[in-house]
């Protein structure tokens, strides 16, 4: 590509980004809430292509998927992923429905369709403008290589996948020690903190 080919796609792409912050700044003062155009979608999907360099576009997963590394995946993403795109992906959680713009189903072909290179690369760079920050580094690389045989994975998810991921989720201190008081109580941890009788 040209040098002044790329000049003049990148001062179209910064005018077209221009009217569409100008459209949704007028249409809704910058608020979370509306649903991005689909103009607005189509656009940041092609400035997300474009960032992607084709020497990542083309890098190819060197791991080779098994059940252990499903499994570990499967349970990394529910610790460190679910809270935004779901246990299933489609991002209906509470912060992927209100995040601008909204979380991608990836179960979904606009990110089954994209190469595993760019998978990785966007896990490992993140979006700006978005939610997704850029997660690792060159050590976590192998876990973000899971990460994407997982996705690759979840058109087809189970139920017992889905039940088993349920133990990673994060949780609040108030749902551990719900879960603490409710372990101890079948344990039998009630009765014996009462007093003896004898």
């Amino acid at each position: 590509m040209s040098r002044n080919w790329k000049i003049t796609l990148f001062a179209g792409l910064l005018i077209l980004g221009a009217v569409w912050l100008a459209h949704g700044f007028l249409k809704s003062c910058c608020t979370a809430r509306e649903v991005p155009s689909g103009f607005e979608t189509t656009f940041t999907r092609g400035v997300r292509s474009w960032s992607v360099p084709s020497s990542a576009r083309a890098q190819a997963n060197p791991v080779t998927s098994s059940p252990e590394i499903l499994q570990a995946a499967r349970r990394h993403f529910a610790d460190h992923c679910a809270s935004c795109h779901g246990n299933d992906g489609s991002g209906e959680t509470d912060m992927g429905r209100n995040l601008y713009p909204r979380v991608p189903n990836m179960r979904l072909a606009d990110t089954q369709k994209l190469s595993d290179g760019e998978i990785f690369y966007i896990i490992r760079n993140g979006i700006r403008w978005t939610g997704m920050p850029g997660w690792g580094g060159p050590a976590d690389d192998e876990e973000s290589w899971q990460l994407v045989l997982f996705i690759r994975r979840l058109p087809q998810i189970t139920p017992d996948e889905l039940r088993d991921m349920e133990h990673f989720n994060p949780k609040s201190a108030a749902e551990h020690d719900e879960e603490e008081e409710e372990r101890k109580f079948l344990e039998g941890g009630a009765d014996s903190a009462a007093p003896q009788q004898k």
